[in-house]
C-alpha cells in the first residue's frame, strides 16, 4: 500500500509541475506572441493546464478521461460566457477574467480540443518513456 501511495503522489507532482510550466507559458505567450495567435495559444494552454488539474486531483485518472474533462470544462466555461456573468465578474476581478474570461467566441473551442489532445499526447509520451526505462532496467538486472 506504501508504493500505491507513493506512486499517486508522485504523480500528483509531476501533474502539478506540469501545470505550473503550463501558467508560465500562459503568461509567457502574451509577451512572446501577439494577436490571435497568442489567444489561441492561451486558449490550447488553458485547457491543457485543466488537464493537468485533473490528474493533481485524480492522479490515477486515464489521460483520455483527464482530456475530455479539460475538453468539457473548457467548453462549460466558454458557454457560461453567454450569460453576461463572467464578463461582469471580470470587470471587478483580474483573476475571474483569467479564469473565466468576459465574452463567447466559438472559434476558442477547436483550440480547446488542441489543448487536451496535447494534454493526452504528453502523458501517452511520458508513460511510454518510462515504460522503455523500466523494460531497460529489467533487462539489465538479468
Amino acid at each position: 500500500m506504501a508504493d500505491e501511495s507513493r506512486d499517486r503522489l508522485r504523480r500528483r507532482v509531476v501533474a502539478a509541475l506540469a501545470a505550473g510550466m503550463t501558467v508560465a507559458a500562459g503568461l509567457s505567450v502574451r509577451s512572446v506572441l501577439g494577436g490571435d495567435l497568442a489567444k489561441y495559444a492561451g486558449d490550447a494552454l488553458y485547457a491543457l493546464l485543466i488537464f493537468w488539474l485533473v490528474l493533481v486531483v485524480a492522479p490515477r485518472s486515464r489521460a483520455w478521461v483527464a482530456a475530455a474533462v479539460a475538453f468539457g470544462v473548457s467548453v462549460t466555461v466558454e458557454l457560461f460566457q453567454l450569460t453576461g456573468v463572467p464578463a461582469e465578474l471580470g470587470a471587478h476581478s483580474t483573476l475571474a477574467r483569467l479564469v473565466l474570461g468576459t465574452t463567447f467566441n466559438a472559434p476558442d473551442l477547436p483550440f480547446y480540443a488542441l489543448g487536451a489532445v496535447l494534454g493526452w499526447a504528453l502523458h501517452r509520451a511520458a508513460g511510454e518513456i518510462r515504460s522503455a526505462r523500466r523494460r531497460r532496467r529489467a533487462a539489465h538486472s538479468r
